[in-house]
């Protein structure tokens, strides 16, 4: 076990799961690759966004830190990467100061996000910081009752993909809601190798995921189709001329199956925690191809 200094800057930087940020990068790039594509990229609006997206992304890994541990879902047989409060990293005092701190910096940010988006980002913003919590907070977290993989889907893909091109072209496209659904379902693929390998765990804890609810074959399967369904996906940016968007893609299927085989083969364990590295590895594969396939 890792030796942290209690309340340390490693501890905090632990907490912050910088290897997640991929997962909020990724959605901010194809709305400013969406809006470049157009002519309508602005600098200042898409570094906002991307400081919006990693602030509320650490703010929802110190969210679920802190009350996953208060809900005793951070046991001692926990597979996944170690927890910040569960290992005392971190004081729960503390973590709530964290938490409080980096909901208003989102906040902040999110402000001068309204000089470009316009009022209509409020309402947006609010539900971000609304759903940050109750994914693992209150009397009915919605993490626990099988409401993660639509949650990625709305706020990993529709909502920052979508309000990225916003910000810029103020328009919605046809092509925005591609890209956001493809996104949505890339980054799923992330929650789903998480809730495949904690699945007797989360069973103890009473965290109902779909696996969970439906099984380890449905996992497999659903990691597989969601996958591959983001890229075949892509093939319709073809009907409005961009081949590139549609082809580029294409290329993540191969290390995505690879990967695929390889979560089949090792089955359950913290040996799975490769197969997280590999996913986030490929969801930003897919990530950069499609960029640049709108960029061409």
């Amino acid at each position: 076990m890792e030796t942290v200094k209690t309340n340390s800057i490693k501890a905090w930087l632990l907490a912050a799961r910088p290897k997640t940020l991929a997962g909020a990068a990724v959605p901010v790039m194809l709305g400013c690759a969406l809006a470049a594509s157009d002519g309508w990229f602005q600098l200042t609006p898409a570094i906002l966004c991307f400081l919006f997206a990693f602030l509320m992304q650490i703010d929802a890994n110190f969210i679920n830190d802190f009350f996953d541990y208060l809900k005793g879902s951070d046991r001692e047989d926990r597979l996944g990467p170690e927890r910040a409060c569960s290992q005392g990293w971190i004081t729960l005092k503390a973590m709530k100061h964290g938490i409080a701190l980096t909901t208003i910096s989102a906040c902040a940010v999110g402000f001068f996000l309204l000089f470009y988006g316009g009022l209509e980002m409020i309402p947006v913003g609010l539900l971000c910081v609304l759903f940050a919590f109750l994914y693992t907070a209150g009397p009915y977290p919605l993490a626990y009752h099988g409401w993660g993989d639509v949650l990625v889907i709305i706020f990993f893909g529709f909502i920052p993909v979508g309000c990225t091109y916003y910000v810029m072209c103020h328009d919605w496209t046809w092509n925005v809601s591609i890209a956001s659904l493809a996104c949505g379902l890339i980054i799923d693929t992330l929650l789903m190798v998480n809730n495949y390998r904690d699945r007797e765990q989360d069973a103890k804890s009473g965290k109902r995921t779909i696996i969970v609810r439906w099984g380890a074959a449905t996992g497999r399967m659903l990691y597989l189709v969601l996958g591959l369904g983001a890229a075949w996906l892509c093939l319709l940016f073809a009907l409005s001329g961009h081949i590139w968007a549609a082809l580029l893609p294409q290329v993540y299927i191969l290390p995505h199956f690879m990967t695929w085989q390889r979560m089949v083969k090792i089955n359950k364990g913290k040996e799975l925690n490769s197969i997280l590295g590999d996913t986030s590895r490929n969801m930003l594969l897919f990530g950069i191809l499609l960029t640049l396939g709108l960029l061409l």
